[in-house]
């Protein structure tokens, strides 16, 4: 895909992307009301252009003030390409030195923050056509590939390859090759429940059955009958 090169050009890409990729926009106006992932961008635009022709601390206030509106976090000095999709974006965090690519989709509360308070490249670099789910962390001057995947609330500090899918907390890629679809994350805390109760059961198979034994199974069952129970 081929972007525009003019300033007006990239805003009119950033309203743009939101009509094409949110299925809950009936209306156009809905853009200027309800998308303060959208605001924060066009306010970064603006701050972004002052801030590289040395108006700082006008960029940086512009960005402050934005921040107040909005609750997304934007560092005026970043680098953020054509056609991103901040959607909702409550609580999101873009440092300084964070580079992120074309058509990357961000969900809120994520941070692309900084481990490392020199004034180095300390943020992440995002490529091209990446998702970031919801309340995902991806921490210090690492990279996310092109077409990857980042699951919602999973904490990333160490690169992703292009095409992979990582979760957790450190995250780990735990699928190869592009997925179109976050709601196909395998849940990998289930999964090692899961594998946990079955090597239990196992065991627990294996040993001399006995009344005291028998008991004790009882009143663990039992507390797990009422943990289960528990409204949260």
């Amino acid at each position: 895909m081929s972007y525009t090169n003019s300033f007006f050009g990239t805003i009119k890409e950033d309203f743009a992307v939101i009509l094409e990729k949110d299925p809950a926009i009936k209306s156009k106006i809905e853009l200027f009301f309800n998308y303060p992932g959208l605001i924060a961008l066009v306010h970064y635009r603006i701050a972004n252009r002052l801030y590289n022709v040395g108006f700082r601390v006008l960029a940086r206030i512009l960005m402050g003030f934005t921040q107040w509106l909005t609750n997304i976090d934007i560092h005026p000095a970043c680098k953020i390409g054509h056609r991103v999709f901040i959607d909702h974006g409550i609580g999101v965090v873009i440092g300084e030195t964070a580079e992120i690519g074309n058509e990357v989709t961000i969900y809120q509360g994520v941070s692309l923050g900084g481990v490392s308070l020199e004034k180095t490249k300390r943020h992440p670099t995002i490529e091209d056509y990446v998702v970031i789910g919801a309340g995902a962390k991806v921490l210090g001057n690492i990279t996310i590939g092109a077409h990857s995947k980042i699951g919602a609330n999973s904490v990333v500090i160490h690169s992703v390859p292009p095409n992979s899918t990582a979760v957790g907390n450190p995250a780990r890629n735990i699928i190869k090759g592009r997925s179109d679809n976050l709601n196909k994350i395998p849940d990998i805390s289930y999964q090692l429940f899961t594998y946990l109760q079955k090597r239990l059961e196992l065991l627990e198979s294996k040993l001399p059955k006995d009344d005291n034994c028998a008991e004790s199974l009882k009143m663990l069952e039992d507390l797990y009958g009422e943990f289960l129970n528990i409204k949260h």
